[in-house]
C-alpha cells in the first residue's frame, strides 16, 4: 500500500488533462494528489504511467499571446502522484476508490461513454478484474465503495458530450438497472454522487514524451453549479456557472463560428492545402473582414440575448487565440464536415438570434447558411 493519499481519480492520460485539470492542480498546490488511470497497456501507456509515478513531476509548456504579449514558459506540474493500468492494478485502484477517492475525473473521448451491448455486471462490491468500457469500470469502483459504507463521490466528466455529467449518470443508471443492483445502491448512486456537467477549452497542440505537453495561454473549466457541488480546487480558470448554455454559446458562435467562416473563405478562395489561421489572419483582408463580422453581425446577435459584453470580449480573446505565433492550426482539418458544422455554428446561430429578435440581420452569415442549405436539401 502506498502513503500517498490521492483525492482525485482521473481516467485518462491525454495531454489535454495534463494541461488542463492537472496543471490547475499543482498551480493551487494540490501536489501528488491524483491517481491517473489507463486502460490500455500498450508500452506508450506504461512509459507515460511510469513518468506520472515520478515525484519531480512532468512538464507542460505554454506557449503563444496573452493580453498582447507573447508568453513562453515552461511549467513543471507535481499534481500527480500514482499512475495506475486499470487491467493490471484493478485491486489497488478499487482501495484507492474506496479509502482515498473524493473526486472522479474523467477525460475518455465522446466514444468513451459507450457500453458493450448486453453487458451486466457483478455490483456486490466484490469484483475482481476490470470490466470493460470506462461506464462500467466506474459503476463497480462506485459499488465496492457503496459496499464498504462510504459516502458518495463528486465525478467531473471533461468529455465533449452536451451535459456531459448528466449523460454519465444515466449512462451508470441504466447499466446498473440491466446488472440488478439493489434500491439501495440505485438510490446512492442517484442521490449522495454529485456528476457535474461542465465544459472545457484548452487548445493543447502536442504531447511531450513520455508525459506532460504543450498548450495555449488560454483555459476554461466552466462546470453548471448544483446543490451540494464542490471542487477539488479553485483556480482563475475554472468557473462555477448557474447554466452552461450561455458559455457553449459562446464558444460555438464566436470561436467555431469563427473557424467555419474562416474555412469557408479558405474553401471559396481555392487557398493553398497548408494555409492555417494563423496565416490567414496575417492578410488585413481577411482579419478585417473576420473582425467585422464579429462586430456587425455576432456581438449584436448576442446582445439580442443581454450578451453583448460577453461576447465582446470572447471575441477579442478568440482573435488572439486565433493569432498564436505558436500554432499552426490547418484550415484543410478544420474544413472537415464543414457542412455539418455550418448547421451547428452558423444556421443554429441564426435561429437563436430570430427566437429574441426576428429583426436581427446577419446577411453575411446569412448567405453561407442558405449555400449550404441549398446542398443539403438537394
Amino acid at each position: 500500500m502506498s502513503s500517498v493519499q490521492t483525492p482525485v481519480v482521473q481516467f485518462g492520460t491525454s495531454r489535454f488533462l495534463q494541461a488542463h485539470a492537472d496543471l490547475f492542480l499543482h498551480e493551487a498546490g494540490m501536489e501528488g494528489t491524483v491517481t491517473i488511470v489507463a486502460a490500455s497497456g500498450s508500452a506508450a501507456g506504461l512509459a507515460r504511467l511510469q513518468a506520472f509515478s515520478d515525484p519531480a513531476g512532468f512538464p507542460v509548456i505554454i506557449r503563444g499571446l496573452e493580453a498582447g504579449q507573447t508568453v513562453d514558459h515552461t511549467i513543471q506540474v507535481k499534481s500527480v502522484g500514482r499512475g495506475l493500468d486499470a487491467e493490471a492494478d484493478w485491486a489497488e485502484l478499487t482501495r484507492i476508490v474506496v479509502d482515498e477517492a473524493e473526486f472522479i475525473l474523467s477525460n475518455t473521448t465522446e466514444s468513451g461513454f459507450a457500453v458493450p451491448a448486453g453487458l451486466v455486471l457483478d455490483l456486490t462490491g466484490t469484483t475482481t478484474s476490470a470490466p470493460p468500457s470506462f461506464p462500467a469500470k466506474l459503476l463497480a469502483l462506485l459499488a465496492a465503495r457503496f459496499a464498504a459504507g462510504r459516502s458518495g463521490l463528486t465525478i467531473l466528466p471533461t468529455e465533449l458530450v452536451g451535459r456531459n455529467g448528466d449523460v454519465l449518470k444515466q449512462t451508470l443508471l441504466d447499466l446498473a438497472g440491466r446488472s440488478r443492483a439493489s434500491d439501495a445502491l440505485l438510490t446512492w448512486i442517484e442521490e449522495q454522487c454529485i456528476f457535474a456537467n461542465s465544459l472545457v477549452d484548452r487548445i493543447v497542440s502536442a504531447p511531450l514524451d513520455p508525459a506532460g505537453a504543450i498548450a495555449e495561454p488560454y483555459a476554461l473549466w466552466a462546470v453548471e453549479n448544483q446543490p451540494g457541488l464542490k471542487l477539488p480546487c479553485a483556480h482563475p480558470a475554472i468557473r462555477i456557472v448557474d447554466d452552461l448554455e450561455s458559455v457553449e454559446r459562446l464558444k460555438i458562435h464566436i470561436l467555431n463560428l469563427g473557424h467555419s467562416f474562416l474555412a469557408e473563405t479558405w474553401l471559396t478562395g481555392r487557398m493553398g492545402a497548408d494555409e492555417t489561421v494563423r496565416g490567414m489572419l496575417a492578410r488585413p483582408e481577411i482579419r478585417n473582414d473576420l473582425v467585422s463580422l464579429y462586430r456587425d453581425e455576432v456581438i449584436p446577435g448576442f446582445a439580442a440575448h443581454a450578451m453583448g459584453e460577453a461576447a465582446s470580449a470572447y471575441a477579442a480573446t478568440t482573435l488572439e487565440r486565433f493569432e498564436n505565433p505558436f500554432l499552426d492550426h490547418r484550415l484543410a482539418d478544420i474544413a472537415n464536415g464543414h457542412k455539418t458544422k455550418v448547421a451547428r455554428r452558423i444556421s443554429g446561430f441564426i435561429d437563436w438570434i430570430a427566437a429574441a429578435d426576428a429583426n436581427q440581420k446577419s446577411p453575411r452569415l446569412a448567405a453561407i447558411a442558405a449555400r449550404y442549405a441549398k446542398e443539403i436539401a438537394a
